[in-house]
């Protein structure tokens, strides 16, 4: 498994992951919309964890910077 995520695409992750946590418990969103959310937050803050993104390959996408 090869990385392809870089440190920017981690950040914007985090933030997306932490701006759907602060909504959920401020009570912002609920029912089925809380649920969807943070689901999506759980897979954002897994893939920016392990720097890898499963649908990045069939696009080719990488955003981590390359070695010399």
């Amino acid at each position: 498994m090869k990385k392809n995520i870089g440190t920017t695409d981690k950040v914007i992750r985090l933030l997306i992951a932490v701006v759907i946590g602060v909504l959920y418990f401020t009570n912002t969103i609920s029912g089925t919309l809380a649920i969807v959310s943070g689901i999506l937050a759980i897979v954002v803050l897994l893939t920016s964890f392990i720097s890898f993104c499963p649908l990045y390959l069939p696009f080719g996408i990488n955003t981590s910077k390359k070695k010399k």
